[in-house]
């Protein structure tokens, strides 16, 4: 199957290039807002945030009178990315240096690292490195007042939740409340909508935000050229399909599907050899370092595989702790894992993310890619390939095969969204003025007249988006079964609604407008013929000068994928999905028959007859369904006087 996504950069090197402190763009950035009490960096994979951090808290230790620094980061094989770093060599004024004894991201349980925690807070030591874990059962022995003029950083933060079992969370609420501690919150993937929120909308109100896009980041690279998102389909067991979409000759994480998901055979270990017997004949697996070594089947070259699955303590120490200190390209071709290596971990030779199974959590989905994202002279392309069972009519658990596939698609249609370059959108007025660079103007466009809306629009929209893309009435609506307009009109205002209660209708139609217009021209082909530009919408070309929001309200802005997912599958399959759709398709609402009402005339009028039921075209039916529930509502309307 194509790439859904495909996305090209520039390799500018604008955001590899550091200043005269030794920060590249993004850190720099971050460092602007060193003095705020509490900071959220949202930064994708490789745009240093741990560096960033360094440069903050050093700045806090020694120029705004803070005694202590700790780093909490979600599994110990993160901690390296916080060891001590010469700084100083490349302009700063200080260096970071970590005394081995207080870097608690070593082998060996958290609560014994909780005595060592503890005495850390009464040394003489300033910095601290340790694991979410061994900070919440250090929580449980000490008052939040442990915590005053002291730096705790939260690296991929989207670990924190609102949920009460989530106990992260609420060891950050509690430091808020009850201390004067300075929090900076990390993280590459901020996406409340997966589940339960990371943050109160009174607690995120008291962060500092700084935002450094994905477009951004990979724009700037040195050697990246390009990135493409994919999924492949497969019958049977994915390991017999897994030679399809493996090619050992690019760098490659390769994460096999949960073992309570649908798409694995309940036996990890055996779903592992049957990889490596798919690749060649295993030679040996080295005693020191647990590299296992394969014979390549087509040509003998020899493939050097990481088994992350294997989860015995001698051998998951021993691989990971070579995988901590490998420096070239030749120390590996392939790390197969299961749950690790999805975040924080720093391969930049991965070519390829391959991963098997549908993953429920946008902020798996984008972390998982951010491994193969990193600049390296090794490649100019990465790729992000899943691989998905495709759904069977005869198989009972087919309706959630068919959702899993959809939702699949929609992490697909978010990361195009966060891939594309960002614009600011401007109402556009008789007599305007010059455009500015990285600006649109659209005719008739509401402007946010609140500090809220303009909040949300400039840092959490691809949050917004990721909320609409989940919801599941959205899901059965995008495969072109419901028209345009009652997407952007109806359902869209209300997922706002039901996300940000706090705002007003008028407020709701603003950030409504604008994450329509800045889906759709996301979506949307620019290109430049002389001193115009034009933009390719619905399958034409438009002049952007021309643009109006009412042509934009015109298009369904989640329409691209599924275009190309038609394309990509059998006739069957895409049968498969569309009667599964159509079985739980959206019951009618009265704003969508109201919004569909001139549409039922127009088809009258101009074939001459009424939209049918029974009919294939599934625009058609939904017209004929209109009919007969605004005929319903007038019978209702007229009975009830």
């Amino acid at each position: 199957m194509p790439d859904i996504v495909k996305v090209f950069y520039e390799q500018s090197g604008q955001s590899t290039k550091t200043n005269k402190l030794g920060m590249r763009e993004m850190q720099e950035r971050a460092y602007a807002a060193r003095d705020a009490q509490y900071l959220l960096i949202k930064a994708p994979p490789a745009s240093g945030k741990s560096r960033a951090l360094m440069f903050i808290a050093l700045d806090k230790l020694f120029d705004q009178g803070l005694k202590k620094v700790i780093v909490a980061v979600p599994e110990k094989t993160i901690g390296r990315s916080f060891e001590s770093t010469n700084l100083k060599n490349y302009g700063f004024f200080e260096n970071w240096e970590v005394n081995p004894l207080y870097n608690l991201c070593t082998p060996g349980g958290d609560k014994s690292k909780v005595q060592t925690f503890k005495s850390f807070l009464e040394s003489d030591e300033t910095i601290l490195i340790c694991t979410h874990s061994t900070l919440r059962f250090a929580f449980e022995e000490i008052e939040e007042q442990r915590f005053n003029d002291l730096l705790l950083a939260i690296d991929e933060f989207h670990h924190v939740s609102t949920d009460g079992d989530n106990k992260l969370g609420e060891l950050l609420r509690a430091i808020m409340s009850k201390s004067t501690a300075h929090i900076i919150a990390m993280t590459g993937s901020y996406f409340r909508g997966d589940s339960m929120p990371v943050l109160i909308p009174e607690d995120e109100a008291k962060f500092t935000k700084v935002t450094y896009n994905y477009y951004e980041q990979l724009n700037g690279y040195n050697y990246l050229k390009s990135l493409g998102i994919g999924y492949h389909f497969y019958q049977g067991k994915y390991t017999s399909a897994i030679n399809e979409v493996l090619d050992t000759d690019k760098k490659t994480i390769l994460h096999i599907p949960n073992v309570n998901s649908g798409e694995s055979t309940k036996d990890k270990h055996n779903e592992v050899d049957a990889i490596l017997d798919m690749i060649g004949d295993v030679s040996h697996q080295d005693n020191e370092t647990g590299v296992i070594y394969i014979i390549r089947h087509n040509d003998g070259k020899i493939i050097k595989v990481a088994d992350l699955v294997d989860d015995s303590p001698r051998e998951r120490e021993r691989i990971v702790d070579y995988l901590r200190k490998m420096k070239s390209l030749e120390d590996m071709d392939l790390i197969i894992a299961l749950g690790m290596a999805k975040e924080g971990f720093d391969w930049p030779y991965c070519e390829h993310a391959l991963t098997v199974g549908y993953r429920g959590s946008l902020t798996e989905i984008i972390q998982i890619i951010g491994r193969c994202t990193r600049d390296s002279s090794n490649k100019t392309h990465a790729q992000f390939t899943n691989l998905i069972a495709q759904p069977d009519a005869t198989d009972e658990l087919v309706k959630l095969s068919v959702n899993n596939m959809l939702k699949a698609i929609t992490a697909s249609l978010l990361m195009e969204q966060v891939l594309a370059p960002s614009f600011k959108f401007k109402t556009r007025v008789v007599g305007d003025e010059e455009v500015k660079p990285g600006e649109i103007r659209i005719w008739g466009l509401r402007e946010p007249t609140s500090k809220r809306v303009k909040e949300i629009i400039e840092s959490d929209l691809d949050d917004l988006k990721a909320s609409i893309l989940q919801d599941d009435k959205m899901i059965k609506a995008m495969p072109g079964n419901v028209e345009p307009e009652v997407i952007n009109k109806v359902l869209i205002p209300k997922i706002i609604q039901v996300k940000y209660p706090e705002l007003s209708e008028e407020e709701i139609e603003e950030l409504r407008q604008h994450v329509v217009v800045d889906s759709v021209i996301k979506n949307g082909e620019v290109k430049e013929t002389g001193d115009k530009r034009f933009i390719r919408m619905a399958g034409q070309f438009v002049n952007i000068d021309d643009l109006h929001i009412d042509l934009i309200d015109s298009i369904n802005p989640f329409q691209k994928a599924f275009e190309i997912l038609s394309k990509s599958v059998t006739t069957q399959v895409l049968k498969v999905i569309q009667e599964t759709i159509e079985a739980t398709r959206i019951q009618m609402s009265e704003e969508e028959a109201i919004l569909l009402w001139p549409k039922i005339n127009h088809f009258i009028k101009t074939r001459n007859t009424q939209p049918r039921i029974n009919s294939t075209d599934p625009l058609e039916k939904r017209l004929a369904e209109a009919i007969i529930f605004l005929k319903e509502l007038k019978r209702k309307m007229i009975q009830n006087g």
